[in-house]
């Protein structure tokens, strides 16, 4: 990945050449729908008639009244600005309706029978990804298999993701707490807890004789922090900012939760877990907010599809005059695209659910989560099921986990087998013809 070109500074712009054609260009009412960075820019092709230059000063002018200040700071003393284009405000609307409506659609997750499926669901997958995008190894079945059965890591990968979720169940139980310095500290301890290089970094801030840099995989650095005697301060402003204690003016809250996003990776506070804390701070933002369906998506599984667009989203701010917009358009995008997933996922998961429930549902005695195992089991015979792992998948009891089992395996729908020290559950690979039977009308010999 290259640093995006910097544009020549605002005030030597002014003063060039450039200047004379802004007035002629404004003038054309110039559409800024791309919100393009000069990086970008540079290669397209300009209004006829003027260079790139004039068309990039044009655009400055354009954007600059629609700017405000938020109380983050650069390095220099340079606060960060924001704007709010019609792309963003189109994002936000549709995050607002998905996020706060389609009751239809989510009806399966505000379904008490259904919710802690898609709830434990969520929490693995964004643990999963969130961890891969901070370079977490193992592979998703392992990690699943992992969280499912509740065994111990055997790895830091896989510390790494018990951690996120064990940190993410924390998220949702906090957040109607305001956000401190102290509960940052303790976000972070939980994330990181037994996955670092200095165990004692956990929960602590970055100290002056640790140096934090950004860096590419080649060792390119990208970007150098504040120093850390500056911490303290920018954290409790940084709170102040989430508990919406600043600025005075309205600010809508998914951009709220997004600067906070920002500005924790921005301050890159600790030794290392800034991306995951960040991303946690989002969730409790949002849900803190009160857009609860942000307990069932998974923002990570987006990010980890694009990184570099990811990672592009920061520099593009970082170098064009601390421009937050470049972020809350990549934020917003991903955000949105989150929330199509999930309904995307249910609409899956309840078609696929619908085209066996007629068989299933010709046996009254079984409850939701067998019903969710043998869907499970009619698309993927041979699957092996333990106690553990259901008691996991659905957060219930132990003994309510091994009676499902039990009750599944005396009335023939999975097959019971030693393994080792425990007993696991097999679909029967010809289970549809097991229920197609069960389902089929008794001959009495009367005809």
């Amino acid at each position: 990945m290259k640093m995006p070109l910097s544009p020549k500074p605002f005030k030597e712009l002014l003063a060039g050449p450039a200047m004379d054609a802004v007035g002629r260009l404004v003038s054309q009412q110039l559409v800024d729908t791309k919100y393009l960075h000069w990086d970008e820019l540079r290669h397209r092709t300009p209004p006829a008639g003027s260079s790139h230059e004039e068309w990039w000063l044009a655009l400055k002018f354009m954007r600059l009244s629609g700017m405000r200040h938020v109380p983050l700071a650069d390095k220099s003393g340079k606060p960060f600005t924001f704007s709010v284009p019609d792309v963003v405000v189109e994002q936000l609307h549709q995050i607002d309706r998905g996020a706060g409506s389609l009751l239809s659609v989510t009806e399966p997750i505000t379904n008490p029978q259904t919710r802690d499926r898609y709830l434990a669901r969520s929490l693995i997958e964004e643990a999963i990804t969130s961890s891969q995008l901070e370079g977490a190894v193992t592979t998703r079945q392992v990690a699943k298999e992992m969280l499912s059965t509740g065994r111990k890591p055997r790895d830091r990968s896989e510390r790494m993701i018990l951690n996120n979720f064990l940190t993410m169940k924390r998220i949702i139980e906090l957040k109607d707490k305001p956000l401190s310095p102290t509960l940052v500290l303790d976000i972070h301890r939980s994330v990181t807890l037994e996955a670092l290089d200095k165990p004692d970094a956990a929960g602590r801030l970055r100290r002056t004789d640790e140096p934090v840099h950004v860096v590419d995989i080649e060792g390119t650095v990208f970007y150098t922090p504040p120093d850390a005697g500056e911490l303290p301060g920018r954290l409790e402003a940084m709170c102040q900012f989430a508990n919406g204690k600043t600025p005075e003016f309205f600010i809508h809250p998914v951009v709220r939760a997004i600067i906070l996003h920002f500005w924790l990776a921005y301050d890159h506070p600790f030794v290392d877990g800034n991306g995951r804390t960040a991303r946690a701070l989002f969730y409790w933002a949002m849900l803190h907010a009160g857009y609860w369906l942000f307990e069932f998506i998974s923002i990570s599984q987006v990010l980890l599809k694009a990184p570099v667009q990811y990672a592009m989203a920061f520099l593009h701010t970082e170098t064009d005059a601390n421009d937050l917009t470049y972020f809350l358009i990549h934020q917003t995008e991903v955000i949105r695209r989150s929330i199509k997933e999930l309904h995307d996922y249910i609409g899956r998961k309840t078609r696929e659910l619908g085209e066996v429930g007629h068989l299933l549902d010709e046996i009254e005695s079984l409850n939701h989560r067998q019903r969710a195992l043998l869907a499970h089991a009619l698309r993927h015979p041979g699957s092996r099921y333990t106690v553990a792992e259901h008691r996991g998948r659905h957060g219930v009891a132990y003994d309510t986990a091994r009676t499902d089992l039990l009750d599944l395996a005396e009335a023939g729908l999975v097959e019971k087998r030693k393994s080792g020290k425990e007993w696991v559950f097999v679909a029967p690979r010809n289970l549809p013809d097991i229920l197609r039977k069960r389902g089929r009308p008794q001959n009495t010999g009367g005809h």
